[in-house]
C-alpha cells in the first residue's frame, strides 16, 4: 500500500511542474519583480495621509537606499475621511468611521503608457471616548494603521502587474 502511494506521488511529480505557478519573487532581490519593484519612483502625495503612504510604499518598494534608476513613476490621490456613526443618547457621536482611498496610476516613463490604472482602500472604526486626547490619539493611529495596509494593497497589485509583464 505504502509503495502504491509513493508511485502514484511520483507519477504526480511532472503534472506540477506543469501547472503553470512560478514564483512572484524569483531571483529575490536580483529577479525582474523585485529589480521593476525597486526602479518605482512614488510622487509626492498631499497632507499627512500623503506622507504616511509614500514613506510606507517607499519602505516596500525596496527604495531605501537603493541606487535604481527609476522606470516607472507611480501617481496617487488620497481621500480620507471621517464620519460619525453611532449616536448616544445625549446625541453626541459614539463612534466614528475612518476611511482611506487610493486612486494610484503606475506609469512607464519611457512610453508615457499608464500600465496600471486602479484603487485602494481600507477603513478602520473608533470609540468616541470622554477624553479628546484619546480620542485623537485614536483616529491618528487609525490613519496610520489605514496607510499601512492601503500600501500594502497598491504593492500587491504593482508586483502583479511587474510578474505579468516579466
Amino acid at each position: 500500500m505504502h509503495a502504491l502511494r509513493l508511485a502514484l506521488a511520483v507519477a504526480l511529480l511532472p503534472a506540477l511542474s506543469a501547472c503553470g505557478l512560478r514564483p512572484i519573487y524569483a531571483g529575490g532581490a536580483q529577479g525582474a519583480v523585485a529589480q521593476g519593484l525597486a526602479a518605482v519612483e512614488v510622487s509626492p502625495v498631499a497632507g499627512r495621509e500623503g506622507w504616511l503612504v509614500r514613506n510606507a510604499l517607499i519602505d516596500r518598494l525596496g527604495q531605501g537606499g537603493a541606487n535604481t534608476a527609476p522606470r516607472y513613476r507611480l501617481d496617487i490621490l488620497l481621500d480620507d475621511q471621517l464620519e460619525g456613526l453611532g449616536l448616544l443618547t445625549d446625541d453626541t457621536i459614539g463612534r466614528e468611521r475612518r476611511t482611506l482611498r487610493a486612486r494610484y496610476q503606475l506609469v512607464d516613463l519611457a512610453s508615457g503608457v499608464v500600465m496600471v490604472d486602479a484603487t485602494a482602500g481600507s477603513d478602520a472604526g473608533i470609540d468616541v471616548v470622554s477624553s479628546e486626547y484619546a480620542t485623537i490619539a485614536a483616529e491618528e493611529r487609525a490613519l496610520e494603521n489605514l496607510a499601512q495596509q492601503v500600501a500594502d494593497r497598491i504593492v500587491t497589485r504593482l508586483t502583479l502587474a511587474l510578474s505579468a509583464q516579466s
